[in-house]
C-alpha cells in the first residue's frame, strides 16, 4: 500500500517475451529494406553529415546495408540487446527511437564528410545505454545485465570507435556509444 500523499512507484519492467514479436518485426524489416535494396537504390537514404539530403538518412541508416555480411554482423547483436533492453525498466519502443534519432543527430552534425549507412550505430547505442543504465538504476538485476553487455560487447566497443578501420564507420560508432550513454542519463534522470 502506498504511503499517504505518495503515487504509487510504476514499475516499467517488462518481459522479453511480451516484446520479442516487436523486435523479431523490427528486424524482419531491417532485412526487407536489405532485400529490396537490392532491387531498388534505397542507398541514396543514407546518412551523409552535413548535407540536408542526408537528414533522412538519421532515420533510414539503420535500415539500410551494404552486403550479407554486413547486415549478418548487425543483426546478433541487435537481436541479443534489443531482448536485453526489452527486460529493461526503459520503454522498448520509445528508446530505440531516442537512440537513433540521438546517435544519428549526433552523426550529421560532427561525423565525417562520408555516406553512413548500418544499424551499428544503433548497436553501439544500445551498448552505451544498457552500460550506463545500469549502474544508474543501481538495481541488481539491471547491474547483472550492465556487467553482461560490458565483457560481451566491451571490446567491440572499444575497437569498433577506433579510426583508420576501412569501410566501417568508427564515428558511426562512437557517436552510437554517446547517444547511448547520454539517453540513459537522460532517461535515469526521468525516472
Amino acid at each position: 500500500m502506498p504511503l499517504a500523499g505518495r503515487a504509487p512507484r510504476i514499475s516499467h519492467a517488462h518481459r522479453v517475451g511480451e516484446e520479442l514479436r516487436g523486435i523479431l518485426l523490427f528486424i524482419g524489416v531491417i532485412w526487407l529494406v536489405f532485400l529490396l535494396d537490392r532491387v531498388l537504390p534505397l542507398e541514396v537514404f543514407a546518412l551523409w553529415p552535413r548535407r540536408l539530403s542526408g537528414l533522412p538518412g538519421i532515420l533510414a541508416s539503420p535500415f539500410l546495408h551494404l552486403d550479407l555480411q554486413h547486415i549478418l554482423a548487425n543483426t546478433i547483436p541487435l537481436l541479443v540487446l534489443l531482448c536485453l533492453l526489452a527486460g529493461s525498466r526503459a520503454n522498448s519502443g520509445r528508446t530505440v527511437v531516442i537512440l537513433v534519432v540521438l546517435s544519428g543527430s549526433l552523426l550529421w552534425l560532427f561525423g565525417r564528410p562520408v555516406p553512413v549507412i548500418g544499424a551499428s550505430g544503433l548497436v553501439f547505442a544500445l551498448i552505451g545505454f544498457l552500460i550506463l543504465s545500469g549502474f544508474l538504476e543501481r538495481r541488481f538485476v539491471a547491474l547483472l545485465v550492465s556487467a553482461f553487455v560490458a565483457f560481451s560487447y566491451g571490446g567491440t566497443l572499444l575497437l569498433g570507435v577506433l579510426p583508420g578501420q576501412p569501410g566501417v564507420s568508427w564515428d558511426g560508432h562512437l557517436f552510437g556509444a554517446l547517444g547511448g550513454a547520454l539517453a540513459a542519463w537522460f532517461l535515469a534522470r526521468q525516472s
